[in-house]
């Protein structure tokens, strides 16, 4: 199977099995697609779809958030994870007011020099967003490619330049289909070619795939292990964020101190949120980035 007939296999898989997904509604535009890339890191779709929904409802525009304070931009990041994406939204709808007019530009360089906009990250809305013809590539699309193409059960921890140029190798020639080829890659990755449990019998790929014809079909070990959760700072940064998310005006210290009881790590990870420019200390009190003092305050 050449380059070609597999990016036309992957988009003819993808037209009939994509999932419906709001971001992916033709013309919606650079800021849904800006949003929805940021929410998904690290983060189930299942879990994005309704925060998507509500911050799309509130801010349509970039403006509309950059309008508003940093602090309701991480209130209603609410439990999404990592909230310092929520900061370098806002960070990136100020810019996009003062440099772009309030729009999300079109090109790759414009799109990396805004706030908290990575590589992938600008590559993906310049594709899904505009038909750009680049490679957008991720866990799953990496792991699609060493497949089908190296023969290999696994791409490694880490995007490298050589995923990119073997990605964009398979990319069609013209601009919007190549931006639906890499959709497709990406889709099949997440759904079909899996980590765990390829479904290489619903694989439109599986007849070329190159792990496939090796006879290598076991799925491969894991490449790190999860990462822990309960009892860990990240947990209780999350404890106080959600009192601070769910206050009205400063917050007392002595009422963070009932959230957990550790001084040691509870003191750490207040810290590490002061530090992230998440949390503000006022005298003897706590309050989000940005937090508008209340009319008595």
């Amino acid at each position: 199977m050449s380059t070609t007939q597999l990016a036309a296999e992957a988009i003819r898989w993808y037209d009939e099995n994509a999932r419906d997904l709001p971001w992916r509604e033709p013309g919606i535009g650079g800021w849904p697609i800006l949003v929805s890339e940021v929410m998904l890191q690290q983060t189930p779709v299942v879990r994005v779809l309704p925060a998507w929904r509500a911050w799309l409802t509130r801010w349509p525009r970039p403006a509309d958030l950059a309008a508003d304070t940093p602090a309701e931009a991480i209130r209603m990041w609410g439990r999404l994870g990592y909230p310092r994406r929520a900061l370098r939204l806002h960070e990136c709808a100020v810019a996009l007011v003062a440099r772009h007019d309030g729009e999300v530009p079109t090109g790759l360089d414009e799109l990396l020099a805004l706030p908290g906009v990575g590589d992938y990250t600008a590559r993906a809305v310049a594709a899904f967003a505009y038909g750009r013809r680049h490679p957008v590539v991720d866990t799953n699309v990496r792991r699609l490619v060493a497949r089908a193409v190296a023969g290999e059960p696994d791409a490694g921890p880490a995007t490298r330049p050589a995923d990119l140029v073997a990605t964009e190798a398979l990319l069609p020639a013209a601009p919007e289909r190549a931006a639906r080829a890499s959709a497709a890659f990406m889709e099949l990755g997440a759904l079909v070619c899996t980590a765990r449990s390829p479904r290489c019998v619903d694989c439109p790929l599986a007849a070329r795939c190159a792990w496939r014809a090796s006879g290598r079909t076991a799925p491969p070990g894991p490449t790190r292990r999860p990462q822990r959760y309960a009892g860990t700072d990240r947990q209780v940064r999350g404890k106080l964020l959600a009192v601070l998310r769910e206050a009205t005006g400063p917050v007392p210290r002595a009422r963070l101190d009932l959230v957990w009881s550790d001084d040691l790590q509870r003191s750490r990870a207040l810290a590490g949120l002061i530090e992230d420019g998440l949390v503000e200390m006022l005298d003897d009190t706590c309050v989000l980035a940005g937090e508008q003092p209340s009319a008595d305050g």
